[in-house]
């Protein structure tokens, strides 16, 4: 079975793409990725780093195994040759994970209508979907072909919460600037903006620690029947295992 992960090209999110890509590798499935430029995907620095944070560094970066596991996905042939997203054909793949990133280099991922135009046809074809964070908005951005609204129009969905982004905005702006507010308006309004109804926006329980292998409770996902969300990469464990058991 082939999985799709398209990316932008700069500012990908380490945790929200590796450890995807380290857990369905492991249970036997082929992934192949996709860039707005065609070429290979390059992490947030910063996420890698935690240069200019501080002392938040801690909080936000991507955690060692995260760390380990984009180490290992930069020797992926599939990462370091991924296909353009003209080059997308729905019919080619099983299912489509979307994974997030804040900082502006994303921005071409998530505004990019070729990309929109594949998730509408994922959508369509009623293959698996999965978005986690600033995936969300990818998805929500396609549209319906036959209605013109959003693809998620009618379904229910998490992504990353407005407390969140707007908490890690306030405590880093002063050196960071915008860097945690990828646009003006946030993940959360956004998405809740193309539903149906605001009470299809599943917020879940407060978010502190991140999960992991051994702490999957910590995480939170909704599925809304073939179509899986989470809101940050402290759900990624998670997210990528109740994928894999979608698979």
């Amino acid at each position: 079975m082939t999985i799709l992960i398209p990316t932008g090209t700069f500012d990908v999110d380490p945790t929200e793409v590796a450890v995807p890509w380290q857990i369905l590798r492991e249970r036997g499935y082929y992934i192949c990725f996709a860039t707005d430029t065609g070429k290979s995907a390059v992490a947030d620095p910063i996420m890698l780093s935690g240069a200019g944070l501080g002392p938040l560094k801690s909080l936000f970066i991507a955690q060692k195994p995260a760390q380990t596991a984009y180490q290992n996905l930069l020797q992926d042939k599939a990462f370091q040759k991924p296909i353009h997203y003209d080059d997308i054909r729905v019919e080619d793949y099983e299912a489509i994970l979307l994974p997030g990133g804040h900082a502006k280099g994303i921005i071409p991922y998530l505004e990019s209508t070729t990309l929109q135009n594949a998730i509408a046809g994922f959508f369509s074809a009623d293959k698996p979907i999965a978005a986690i964070c600033h995936g969300v908005v990818a998805a929500c951005r396609a549209k319906n072909p036959e209605t013109g609204k959003s693809v998620l129009w009618g379904r229910k969905t998490t992504a990353l919460l407005k407390r969140q982004e707007m908490l890690a905005y306030h405590v880093t702006k002063r050196k960071m600037g915008d860097y945690f507010l990828t646009y003006p308006i946030t993940v959360q309004d956004e998405v809740t903006a193309n539903l149906k109804s605001p009470s299809d926006f599943i917020e879940g329980p407060l978010p502190i620690l991140r999960d992991n292998l051994k702490s999957l409770s910590r995480g939170f996902t909704h599925r809304d029947g073939n179509y899986l969300s989470a809101r940050w990469p402290g759900d990624v464990h998670k997210f990528a295992l109740e994928f894999a058991e979608m698979l």
